[in-house]
């Protein structure tokens, strides 16, 4: 995409366009929004307002060549010849009835443009696209409100111009108008992107390209033409143009309305507001910030806005949550019935003069966060995964589309409840005046932006207030169109045609770190998105008292749908006084973070790929590279018969003679020692040469064996044997006896499946039963942790379910048909067979075998 000067355009960005464009400056008035006199320049004399105005400069009117507005507006009958300014409200009329004829040719080029939307739309959701749903949202985006505001601006002001009476007030129409600018904000701040779309769509698609290239404008009434044909790109800019001519119409109208005319306060409020929109858009801020004014007509821009979940009378609600330049507020969408303009409630404001953040030991105790329990997230999860199935079979038969929304929103539901439920992460919010507020985060990431934004804009000069009913009434009402973030972030509403994410396994190597100015305790912590929110998946050791931490760290990190990587950089905190009291954790201060989109054409390469994240003037470098599930999935038989790794259990137990492989009996013993209450213990990735180190030493058979794990990191060892559970050449629990595991845990009759899944059991070779228990009993044991630990039985077996319990190569082709299928189907079940045993009364291995009962394993 050419930058603006292209066709015509002079090298300059457009704001340096509409101040071309526009004889007055922001500084026309004092401080407290008095007009200064200011002199006309001589030989000059005040025009009726017209489209095609003399005071455009030439540029733009390049610009604007084929644009429609190059035809004079005919008068309104009865007004008569233009008059010489002075003669007050006659030319007020005047003027009035030239912007009234070119807000009706402004009107045409909105609706020419907004014309093929519907269509466009249309085709969005069938087989053969012109253009994806976000495409078109970008291009279109705001086209629909700018049309809405000036065709309610026009009815309004129309019949007061035709039914002429000098004391008419209209003033209050030309304020609503101002105080609708957000909107033009929210337009512009999109203009530069919704460009490159369109132009990259035409070059893309011929269709689009025809219909961008010969838009049809109606011609005002009074036209002896009936249409002007015109290009998309015009079109577009038809919004920017308007926002400085709507300003110059105010300034005329000011200077032909009497001071003692009630329209007076009124239309000089209206331009100040204008003049602050015009003079905040020069200012170098956030491209996604959109500004709405207060009544005193300074401007309020919006600067972030997010759905939160927030601690309310013991119960988690999704909020909505405003940070504007001096306020934050927190609202949540009323339930309107169908067809309405939908709106915000506010539920409570603070001034951000009056925020504060409690330290961590001041925070209160919330006795009442209560976690969600794993299993019914994890019951949650397998809802929406089988559900994604269902959708996509429905899709590929060509099924019912009633059937296909019923799907979705029984989805939308699922997701809602696990985006809900799922944060756990503590954000305690106060004002300063009375009452604190709780808001429960996914991550340390999304808690450190909230706080960073507030405390950048509480570094002004910000003065305390309170909003009266209707200021408040005014600001609520600005969210639901000043907004960025539009749907709850949940995939039942995304696109269709939108990437569905990774899934697998993503290998990432943490280099290090320059940038510090001064020596620190550093570590870094991983984090990738999952089911629409984000999950701390590995962290680093703490590099002490360094500048330039060196870790060299490789880790194993699954994915499952994942968009997103994160890395966030902390220096630690030994100070125990720093507890949190809303979750009993020491606080470490992030010194930084960054987020990469995970490309799939980037990561799906067999080789790693280094990148760097720059954050706060901090440089992390890392690698990575991506194995896909399926890949994942395949067990290569091991022809070697010497080591552990990849060598047949009954191999290893008959070579050993033992019941239960060194290796495992090893690092379980080093886990319950020092590791039962490492928050995430199996969860959290270990360092990936840490394990190859221990895998190499266990292969070897070294001798040093255990004063080497005495001296390695805890999630290494648990690394350690999960990776030797997972490099057997077939699974634990047997490739033989997959399908009728998967039969027995679906079995609905209690007593059925019961003696169905001890049977099982049963039915393994003794070195794999024997193995089996002994690795249940263990992690029994790190579940009774779980208040500290943070992993409970479902947890454990969400880690290794799949890991004990894979379908062959053969089985995974019989029957399944993607990667992401893979954990929607069989991945789930993998799970829900261990957590049946881990939540089973102890099973002995000696009552097993004494039990003579037999069933056919064909359940």
């Amino acid at each position: 995409m050419e930058p603006l000067s292209h066709r015509g355009l002079p090298r300059l960005s457009w704001i340096d366009t509409l101040y071309s464009n526009f004889s007055y400056g922001a500084d026309d008035y004092d401080g407290e929004g008095n007009e200064e006199q200011k002199v006309p320049p001589e030989g000059s004399e005040t025009m009726p307002y017209i489209d095609e105005s003399p005071t455009m400069s030439p540029q733009l009117s390049a610009r604007s060549q084929g644009g429609g507005d190059g035809i004079l507006p005919t008068p309104p009958e009865g007004l008569g010849p233009v008059v010489e300014a002075g003669k007050g409200l006659e030319m007020r009329k005047l003027v009035l009835s030239g912007f009234l004829a070119s807000e009706e040719i402004y009107i045409n080029q909105l609706e020419a443009l907004l014309l093929p939307m519907k269509p466009l739309k249309a085709t969005a959701t069938t087989s053969q696209p012109v253009l994806t749903i976000q495409q078109i949202e970008t291009i279109f985006y705001k086209i629909q409100d700018i049309y809405e505001i000036h065709k309610e601006f026009y009815d309004s002001l129309c019949p007061k111009v035709q039914q002429w009476d000098s004391q008419v007030t209209l003033g209050h129409l030309f304020q609503k108008l101002a105080s609708q600018l957000g909107v033009y904000k929210a337009f512009v701040d999109n203009y530069k992107v919704a460009l490159e779309t369109a132009e990259k769509c035409s070059q893309s698609n011929s269709q689009f390209q025809k219909i961008s290239e010969e838009l049809k404008v109606k011609a005002p009434k009074d036209s002896k033409e009936s249409h002007t044909s015109v290009t998309m790109e015009a079109l577009l800019y038809k919004p920017i143009d308007r926002v400085t001519r709507s300003t110059l119409v105010l300034h005329d109208l000011l200077k032909h309305t009497p001071v003692d005319h009630p329209d007076y306060p009124l239309l000089q409020d209206a331009l100040r507001i204008s003049q602050n929109f015009l003079s905040s858009i020069n200012e170098d801020i956030d491209p996604r910030r959109t500004a709405v004014t207060t009544p005193k007509g300074e401007t309020r821009q919006l600067v972030k806005d997010g759905f939160l979940v927030e601690m309310a009378e013991s119960s988690r609600k999704l909020r909505h949550v405003f940070l504007f330049t001096d306020v934050l507020l927190c609202a949540k969408l009323k339930k309107t019935s169908v067809g309405k303009h939908q709106q915000y409630d506010c539920k409570w404001y603070i001034p951000l003069a009056d925020l504060v953040f409690p330290s961590p030991e001041e925070s209160e105790p919330s006795p009442q966060v209560h976690p969600f329990p794993d299993h019914e997230l994890e019951d949650m999860k397998m809802k929406i995964s089988a559900l994604k199935s269902e959708i996509q079979k429905e899709r590929a038969s060509k099924g019912q589309s009633r059937a296909i929304e019923r799907l979705k929103k029984k989805m939308f539901e699922n997701e809602f409840l696990l985006l809900l439920n799922s944060p756990t992460i503590p954000f305690r919010i106060h004002n300063r005046n009375g009452k604190s507020y709780l808001f429960l985060l996914s991550s340390d990431y999304e808690r450190s932006e909230w706080r960073e934004a507030i405390q950048k804009l509480q570094k002004k000069d910000l003065q305390a207030f309170v909003l009266s009913s209707v200021e408040l009434q005014v600001l609520t009402g600005s969210c639901f169109k000043l907004r960025t973030v539009h749907n709850i972030p949940v995939t039942s509403n995304k696109d269709d045609d939108e990437a569905p994410g990774l899934y697998g396994f993503l290998h990432v190597i943490v280099h290090s770190a320059k940038g510090f100015k001064q020596s620190a305790n550093l570590y870094c912590t991983l984090e990738v998105d999952s089911f629409g929110y984000f999950v701390s998946k590995a962290k680093t050791r703490v590099f002490r008292d360094t500048t330039e931490p060196q870790w060299n760290e490789e880790f194993e990190i699954e994915l499952e749908g994942s968009q997103s990587l994160r890395i966030l950089c902390y220096e630690k905190c030994y100070d125990k006084t720093k507890v949190n009291k809303d979750n009993n954790e020491i606080v470490d201060k992030i010194m930084g973070k960054g987020q990469i989109q995970l490309d799939p054409q980037t990561v799906q390469t067999k080789n790693w790929h280094m990148d760097v994240i720059e954050m706060n003037g901090i440089k992390v470098e890392f690698s990575m590279k991506f194995t896909s599930r399926d890949m994942s999935l395949k067990r290569t038989p091991s022809k070697k018969q010497t080591g552990v790794f990849g060598v047949k259990i009954s191999v290893v137990t008959k070579r050993e003679r033992s019941k239960v492989p060194y290796i495992v009996r090893q690092c379980v013993e080093e886990v319950e020692k020092r590791g039962i209450e490492e928050i995430g213990i199996y969860r959290i990735s270990g360092v990936a040469t840490d394990i190859q180190a221990l895998k190499a030493v266990f292969d070897a058979n070294n001798k040093d064996v255990l004063v080497m794990l005495s001296d390695m990191d805890i999630n290494a060892i648990a690394g350690t044997l999960k990776l030797y559970f997972r490099e057997l050449p077939e699974p634990l629990l047997t490739d033989r006896l997959y399908p009728a595991f998967m039969e027995g845990i679906a079995l609905s009759d209690p007593a059925a499946k019961e003696n169905c899944m001890m049977h099982l059991l049963r039915t393994l070779p003794d070195p794999n039963l024997i193995t089996f228990l002994f690795l249940l009993e263990h992690l029994k044991r790190v579940a009774e942790k779980e208040p500290i630990n943070k992993m409970s039985l479902h947890n454990l077996a969400t880690v290794f379910g799949p890991t004990l319990l894979r379908p062959s190569e053969v089985e995974s082709k019989g029957h399944l048909t993607s990667a992401s299928d893979i954990w929607s189907h069989d991945v789930m079940a993998q799970v829900q067979v261990l957590l049946y045993y881990l939540q089973h009364p102890p099973i002995s291995f000696a009552e097993l075998k004494r039990n003579t009962l037999y069933f056919s394993t064909d359940v």
